[in-house]
């Protein structure tokens, strides 16, 4: 996938931030010293004004955004996901989700592909942790498209969001305009032996699965599962019903996040076997994000693998 154009989703949210900065005159943006990293500087220097830089302090930056946002302000707060979804969790549940502030947390740098940073900035729990927080819309997009689609639905929504973004450039799937709704899942490519449903970066690689079995006379249906919450269990119980076997792709826990979810949702509607491809119940280390996909089975051969196995 050299020739493929790759963007980190990071870049695309500082993009939006800038785009949306006139329509939402009410738009405040936050961080907590790592504006450069998150792309939040770029708003920073359209409207400084409604700029702030709360420094190394992630739960004092998260119980101010909820203080904007109960004074009528519509609010993206930025860190690197381990900060936010970890050290500011608390914070996070009982100011922003209890109150369902209009907080937008748009954490960067989220699992095994923050890559050199190590295992104390990869964080595999954030998915988990923030759908279980009561009317927490939870978003992983896929690529640039698809993830200024999300984020412009996300800014508009009345209520917290937990947006997952990475730091990585990732393949650019989707074209404009693009069909991206909050709580419905893409279906890719339709197919009829088995599922792979993906999220987050782990969509390209689902699809370069798909296409190396298709190779081998197995036909896939790709499912892009961008919202963990609320979750498309619609999609989950036809893709059940209609092609037996599952498996899910993530940069992430399969504890507690979109394996979680299928997994759930199958037990419960449509038993069939699920495979689970993500971090697998380990901390990570420092490396190359592409060397620690690999090492970690979080790759297009990976998810082969689990299908095969299912096969």
């Amino acid at each position: 996938m050299a020739d493929v154009k790759k963007i980190a989703t990071r870049q695309s949210y500082g993009e939006v931030l800038v785009e949306l900065s006139e329509k939402y005159p009410n738009l405040v943006v936050m961080d907590a010293d790592l504006s450069g990293s998150t792309q939040t500087n770029k708003f920073a220097k359209v409207h400084p004004e409604r700029f702030f830089d709360m420094g190394i302090a992630e739960q004092n930056l998260y119980a101010a955004a909820t203080g904007l946002a109960l004074s009528g302000k519509v609010v993206c707060a930025s860190t690197f996901a381990m900060f936010a979804s970890g050290r500011a969790y608390e914070i996070i549940r009982n100011s922003i989700g209890y109150t369902h502030a209009n907080v937008k947390i748009c954490a960067t740098h989220a699992g095994i592909t923050v890559g050199e940073d190590g295992a104390s900035h990869q964080t595999f729990e954030d998915l988990a942790l923030m759908r279980e927080i009561p009317g927490m819309v939870v978003l992983n997009p896929s690529d640039d498209v698809s993830c200024k689609a999300l984020l412009r639905q996300a800014i508009a929504y009345d209520g917290p969001c937990y947006v997952r973004l990475g730091r990585a450039a990732v393949p650019v799937t989707y074209t404009e305009p693009c069909n991206v709704e909050i709580g419905k899942a893409n279906t890719l490519k339709e197919g009829k032996d088995i599922t792979l449903i993906a999220t987050g970066i782990m969509v390209a690689d689902a699809l370069a699965a798909a296409e190396e079995l298709e190779n081998e006379g197995v036909s896939v249906r790709v499912i892009d599962m961008h919202t963990i919450k609320p979750f498309d269990t619609e999609a989950v119980i036809k893709a059940a019903k209609e092609t037996g076997k599952i498996v899910t792709c993530e940069e992430h826990s399969i504890i507690g996040g979109l394996g979680s979810a299928v997994c759930e949702t199958v037990s419960e509607n449509c038993p069939v076997p699920v495979k689970r491809v993500g971090q697998m119940d380990t901390f990570g280390e420092s490396g190359k994000p592409d060397e620690l996909k690999k090492k970690y089975g979080m790759t297009k051969e990976d998810i082969v693998k689990a299908a095969k196995a299912l096969l």
